[in-house]
């Protein structure tokens, strides 16, 4: 028997959801109830704790907010198929293959846990409460990595799990790396210091922001890479918006410069390009949105505004 308390609230109050958030950068947890996120934590991902480590922060967290809170909603980068976790590119975060993410989470947390691509999660946060609402889009994250989600009629394409950062190649090396090992912040930090300077993504983007040619050389060719990528999916899905979030590509002046690359297309296949409306608060939103809708529908195949597949 569980010894887990009941979760404590008025009858008129929305079910809250503790949601997760972990990415190759940052692991963000919130109580959620709807669309507002109630409280928030942001810790730096410890890269070499691998799977169990992380499991086991997340467990320390849900401790601090225990009788708070009803089911778990785990958005994470890497491919995430019937409960297992496993990691598509390594260089993003270093999973492995086939961890029991949901059975340890549930485990341990005493509740039910839905886990999910965090691009994919981010996707439709932005569908029922962002910049996608109501829209057919394709959502884009560029973080560490490169991630995406997919809305179109409502539905929130899940096929093998928020891979944007796979579709193309970067042509250099044998073999060809991925497209998001040349776009986002892990190469970009890797650049600058190709170029002489030991400085992470963040500090890139200040010294183009200064004007050194540099790092302006760096944010443009991953911005211009973004493009083509964007450019690929227009063509391939036809969506009315592309929308850009994570942390690369909500820094100043990063969205301009993917536009700049596009506007010698023609307008008719050129994607027009959004910020994302809730910033990093799209994949908690989202993956806690889902995990309500499941809960109230014991399904997440049917809700209101959408069916999930």
């Amino acid at each position: 028997m569980s010894t887990e308390p009941p979760v404590v609230s008025s009858p008129d109050a929305p079910p809250v959801t503790l949601a997760f958030d972990l990415g190759g950068t940052k692991l963000a947890a919130a109580l959620v109830a709807i669309d507002r996120v109630l409280e928030r934590r942001v810790l730096t991902t410890r890269r070499e704790a691998g799977p169990g480590g992380w499991v086991e922060t997340m467990t320390d967290i849900a401790g601090g907010w225990r009788g708070r809170f009803g089911d778990v909603g785990v958005a994470v980068t890497g491919l995430v198929m019937e409960g297992r976790w496993s990691a598509l590119n390594e260089a993003t975060l270093g999973i492995g293959d086939g961890y029991p993410l949901v059975e340890a989470l549930e485990r341990r947390t005493g509740r039910r846990v839905h886990a999910l691509n965090d691009a994919q999660a981010a996707a439709w946060g932005e569908y029922r409460f962002g910049a996608g609402r109501g829209r057919d889009f394709v959502f884009l994250t560029v973080s560490t990595g490169v991630g995406g989600g997919v809305v179109l009629g409502g539905e929130l394409l899940r096929g093998h799990g928020g891979l944007a950062g796979h579709v193309g190649q970067i042509p250099s090396g044998e073999p060809p790396a991925p497209l998001e090992d040349g776009v986002g912040g892990r190469w970009i930090g890797e650049a600058a210091s190709a170029a002489g300077r030991d400085v992470d993504a963040r500090a890139v983007f200040a010294a183009a922001a200064d004007g050194e040619a540099w790092a302006e050389r760096i944010v443009s060719l991953s911005a211009t890479r973004l493009a083509r990528l964007c450019e690929t999916l227009q063509a391939v899905l036809d969506p009315e918006l592309v929308v850009v979030g994570g942390g690369v590509g909500l820094a100043e002046g990063y969205l301009a410069r993917a536009e700049r690359a596009l506007a010698p297309r023609s307008a008719r296949l050129r994607p027009t390009l959004v910020r994302a409306a809730l910033g990093t608060n799209g994949g908690l939103l989202g993956i806690a949105d889902l995990v309500r809708r499941r809960r109230h529908d014991n399904s997440d195949t049917e809700a209101s505004a959408g069916r999930v597949r």
